[in-house]
Parts: C-alpha cells; sequence; structure tokens
C-alpha cells in the first residue's frame, strides 16, 4: 500500500514538472511568435509551428507504438478539430501583434468560461449556481482587462476572444475524440492538419522570404511548440487533472516577465486585479467539475 502510495506520489511530481516546462516553453514561443508577426504574416508563423512540430510529434507517435495509433475510423472529425485549432492559433497569433503579451495571455485564460457555456448545449452538462457565478465573476475580470473605452486595440480584442472561444470548442470536439481515439493520433492530426492548411493559405496569400536568423526562430517556434505540446501531454498522463492543470496558469506569470524584458510592458493593476479575477473563477470551475463529476479524462494536447 505505502508502496503503491509512493509511486502515486512520484508519478505527480513527474506529472508536475513536465507539465511547468511545457508550460514555460509554450510561453517562450509565443514571445517569439510575437516578435515574429510584426513582419510575417499569421499564416506563414503557422505552417512553421505546425510543419517543425512534426519532428517531435513523430517522436511521440513511436513512443505511443507507431503508426498503429494513427488508424482512425473518425477522420472527419479530426479535420473539423483541426481546422477549429487551427483557426484558435490564427486568432492567438494575431491578438499577441496587436496587445501585450500578458494582456492577451490573460483573455485567452477566458477559455474555461466558455468552455462551460458550450458544454450545456455540446455536451449536455448541467451547470449549478456556483459554476455559473465563478463565469460571471470571470467575465467582470475580463471585462476589467479590457477597459472598455480603453487603449487595447479592438482588433487584438477581438481575436483574443474569438482564439478562447475556438479554444473551448476544439476542447469539446477531443473530448468527442479521445473516447475512441489515442493521444498520438488526436496530436498527430492536428498538427498535420495545421501544416497541410497553412502551406494552402501560404499558397494563396503568399511568402515573405526570412532573413537566416529569423528562419532560425521560426523553425524554433515549431520545434518548441512540438516539445512543449508533448511535455503537457505526459504531465496528464502521468498526475490527474486536478493536481497538474493549475500549474497551467504560472504561464501569466511567465509572459509578464518576458513582456517586461524584451518590451519593457508593465500590466497596469486593473490588468492584475481582472488577472487574478479570471484565474479564479478558472480554477473554481475546475474545482466544482472534480467534485460533481470526478476528474475527467483529460489526456489532452494543447493547441497552441
Amino acid at each position: 500500500m505505502a508502496t503503491i502510495r509512493g509511486r502515486e506520489l512520484s508519478d505527480t511530481a513527474r506529472g508536475a514538472v513536465s507539465m511547468l516546462a511545457g508550460v514555460f516553453l509554450f510561453t517562450v514561443m509565443e514571445a517569439m511568435v510575437k516578435w515574429l508577426v510584426v513582419d510575417y504574416p499569421v499564416h506563414q508563423i503557422i505552417f512553421f509551428r505546425s510543419a517543425f512540430a512534426l519532428i517531435p510529434c513523430a517522436f511521440f507517435v513511436w513512443r505511443a507504438g507507431g503508426l498503429a495509433t494513427l488508424r482512425t475510423k473518425r477522420p472527419a472529425i479530426h479535420l473539423l478539430r483541426g481546422l477549429i485549432g487551427l483557426a484558435a492559433m490564427g486568432c492567438y497569433f494575431f491578438a499577441y501583434s496587436q496587445m501585450a503579451l500578458a494582456d492577451a495571455k490573460a483573455v485567452l485564460f477566458s477559455a474555461p468560461l466558455f468552455m462551460t457555456i458550450l458544454a450545456i448545449p455540446l455536451l449536455g452538462e448541467r451547470v449549478g449556481r456556483y459554476r455559473w457565478s465563478a463565469v460571471l465573476t470571470g467575465f467582470v475580470g475580463i471585462l476589467i482587462i479590457l477597459d472598455p473605452g480603453g487603449a487595447m486595440p479592438l482588433p487584438g480584442v477581438s481575436a483574443a476572444i474569438g482564439g478562447a472561444v475556438l479554444y473551448a470548442l476544439a476542447v469539446i470536439t477531443i473530448r468527442h475524440l479521445s473516447v475512441t481515439e489515442s493521444v498520438a493520433s488526436i496530436t498527430f492530426y492536428f498538427t498535420a492538419i495545421g501544416a497541410v492548411a497553412s502551406a494552402a493559405l501560404i499558397g494563396v496569400f503568399g511568402w515573405v522570404t526570412p532573413t537566416p536568423f529569423d528562419l532560425a526562430m521560426l523553425v524554433t517556434i515549431g520545434l518548441i511548440g512540438g516539445i512543449a505540446q508533448y511535455a503537457m501531454t505526459r504531465a496528464f498522463r502521468l498526475a490527474e487533472t486536478a493536481a497538474i492543470a493549475p500549474l497551467d496558469y504560472t504561464s501569466m506569470a511567465w509572459a509578464i516577465g518576458l513582456g517586461y524584458l524584451i518590451w519593457g510592458d508593465v500590466p497596469s493593476l486593473g490588468v492584475c486585479a481582472g488577472i487574478v479575477l479570471v484565474v479564479a473563477s478558472g480554477l473554481f470551475i475546475l474545482y466544482r467539475e472534480r467534485r460533481l463529476a470526478g476528474v475527467r479524462d483529460s489526456k489532452l494536447p494543447r493547441l497552441r
């Protein structure tokens, strides 16, 4: 009994370390995207993010059992999920070009609020007064962050909110897929669809030839994204969702730090207060879902 308990604690600790590593790498990747999106179109950055992420993704598939793990009877759902995820990524990247990194991430953290709402018609879930209170609190936090009538650009704000809604839809789609599909296949098909679709967009909207340094950064974005995706998926395999999901919010600290070091951005007191409300509401929703329905099988890849 003690040995089993010790193994569980060890898995949780390793899952937490893997989660923290993935969160950090994703935030670094997003800072690189924000740096490059000023000079390169979003679809071109998405292409590098997806195409070169296939390299670590191939390793992930090999570790999961090889090509046999990619067999699927639900290609249409994979395609739908991939296109939704691709649109969400496009919204994220565009928002980073318009807003401070921490401000954009704060709005994107509203995704659990939209998930709670969309789960009612799409998953048939019932939402009680406690979770509705958390959702409303989170939206108050978003309003404080956005400061209607303030200085934040409307296109960036709209993209960030759209990205959060699309991310929520993508996760709901993944919940349907995860009933029959492996994590490896879900991750691979999302990445492959992103690479193919963004390559098609390059053919339509054009290509900006990168400098050697920028080319290295674009390739690094893809490699880091793939590694971070693997790290976070591994984290959810090792530990319960409730134990490690809150660690995702540590990315806000990294975003604030990188935003200050690279661009000199300092969040206002209003933005900080809004971030606290959004994060608190997200954590409370996670807590209520665990109490009411148990921990869902959330071995799900990130979409960024």
